[in-house]
């Protein structure tokens, strides 16, 4: 099975290989829209949350530190850290290929546990792609949030974020327009002042 199965999965991935590809030295320490967290540290965190997501799939390949904790210290220079934040999405998509499109339990990291895997394969992309839009408003880039990837979003993220934001995984729902667009709405659903 290819991971095409899960295209908002796979279209999370390209938007955070695009923020990836734009990255400079300088632009590692910069304050990201994640409270506390600069541009290393939120990457950090999506790529051990991408680990995550593989390692419940497959059992194995868990992340050697906490994705809730990132040191934002790195491990090398950038190409190296471009190259791990790559290895973990690669690992992502490949768990993510052996799960069945029709799956109705497929295995999560979240508190929730198990779940239709649409919803789950939509989980481990909502991270990346929200994640990956931190990252380019933090560098100044493009955003790479597309309205037709949120509007695939949006949905999963309306049926998972209530339960997290007990965990303090989501800040407080922002108000929207009427004239807003799905990509806005979502951010603000999620917190971002978008």
């Amino acid at each position: 099975m290819s991971s095409n199965t899960w295209t908002v999965l796979d279209e999370s991935h390209v938007a955070l290989r695009a923020v990836l590809a734009g990255l400079r030295p300088s632009d590692l320490l910069l304050p990201t829209p994640c409270e506390l967290w600069n541009v290393t540290q939120v990457l950090q965190h999506a790529a051990g949350d991408q680990l995550g997501f593989a390692a419940t799939i497959t059992g194995e390949g868990w992340p050697a530190f906490d994705p809730f904790a990132p040191s934002g210290e790195l491990d090398g220079d950038l190409d190296a850290f471009k190259s791990f934040v790559e290895h973990t999405m690669r690992a992502s998509a490949a768990a993510w290929a052996t799960v069945p499109a029709d799956a109705t339990d497929a295995p999560t990291p979240l508190p929730q546990g198990k779940m239709a895997g649409w919803l789950g394969a939509g989980a481990c992309g909502l991270d990346a792609a929200v994640h990956a839009w931190d990252v380019a408003v933090a560098t100044g880039q493009p955003s790479p949030l597309s309205d037709d990837l949120a509007e695939r979003l949006l949905p999963v993220a309306r049926e998972l974020v209530e339960p997290l934001r007990a965990y303090g995984a989501y800040a407080p729902a922002l108000p929207t327009g009427d004239d807003s667009g799905p990509a806005v709405t979502l951010l603000r659903y999620l917190g971002r002042a978008a």
